[in-house]
């Protein structure tokens, strides 16, 4: 049997298992990788909200990166909560550590979806200017794009410019996804090198939705590191993540989360 492609997330832990680092390596392992972490802060969540988060002291991310990086390997990267400025500071060092072919997908968390937040008012600057160039993929929701790329959010030409300023300031790639957005279908468009692209899929009537972003963005890694091209990859993780949303099923009292195994339950019933 050959090696599987290992896959490394950089996040914040979820103690409800919706999002956040579990929710990556369940969406590793049924996309065909081998998922590992290094965790950036440990939340005390639930399908109601985030009733504490606290950041892990930086020398404990620089040992868990290397640990994992120098011994096993890593085929692509997946970042998610870096909670703070100093935090964004230290997983970039980390990050530029690695050789130019790795893919990096940065998920620019910053508020919950409960609308909590998990990232410091002042640390979207640092977001920008430090992990933004280094992504291979960007993916934004829209709530996230205007604030990760610094302008307001008005008209559908917007969206289309702080795309435009992402990837000038150094994103290869930028996913800018619809799911908060109105209609029937949620639509994710991708921005790159010559390419605008659209993946529409119909809008499922499910609220159970928690661990979305984390989920596709993990999706996303898994594939490039299959050796995907950038486009292919995006399209294979819509796929997967609109029948995880379509199977999201009740926790709690609040918003469930996704299906992260709905391929291996049939049709997600």
């Amino acid at each position: 049997m050959s090696r599987l492609p290992r896959v490394l997330t950089i996040a914040g832990s979820d103690s409800g298992g919706g999002a956040g680092i579990q929710a990556d390596l369940k969406s590793m392992l049924a996309n065909g990788v081998h998922g590992m972490s290094v965790l950036t802060a440990i939340t005390a969540q639930n399908s109601l909200g985030v009733q504490g988060a606290w950041e892990l002291p930086e020398e404990q991310v620089r040992a868990q990166f290397h640990s994992v990086v120098d011994d096993i390997g890593v085929d692509a990267v997946k970042t998610g909560m870096l909670a703070s400025a100093r935090m964004v500071g230290v997983v970039a060092s980390l990050l530029r550590t690695l050789p130019p072919s790795v893919p990096v997908v940065v998920d620019p968390v910053s508020v919950s979806k409960h609308g909590d937040a998990l990232l410091a008012a002042d640390a979207m600057d640092a977001v920008r200017t430090e992990i933004v160039p280094l992504a291979t993929v960007l993916t934004p929701n829209l709530t996230e794009l205007g604030p990760v790329a610094g302008i307001e959010l008005e008209t559908i030409e917007d969206r289309e410019l702080a795309a435009k300023l992402l990837m000038d300031a150094g994103a290869t790639w930028v996913l800018v996804k619809g799911g908060h957005d109105v209609g029937t279908a949620a639509v994710d468009v991708l921005h790159g090198p010559g390419v605008r692209r659209s993946y529409s899929a119909v809008r499922a009537d499910n609220r159970h939705t928690h661990g979305t972003g984390c989920t596709l963005a993990s999706a996303i890694a898994s594939y490039l590191a299959r050796g995907y091209d950038v486009p292919s990859a995006v399209g294979a993780a819509k796929e997967y993540v609109t029948g995880a949303i379509a199977a999201g099923f009740a926790l709690g009292g609040g918003i469930g989360p996704v299906d992260h195994a709905w391929r291996f339950r049939g049709s997600g019933s």
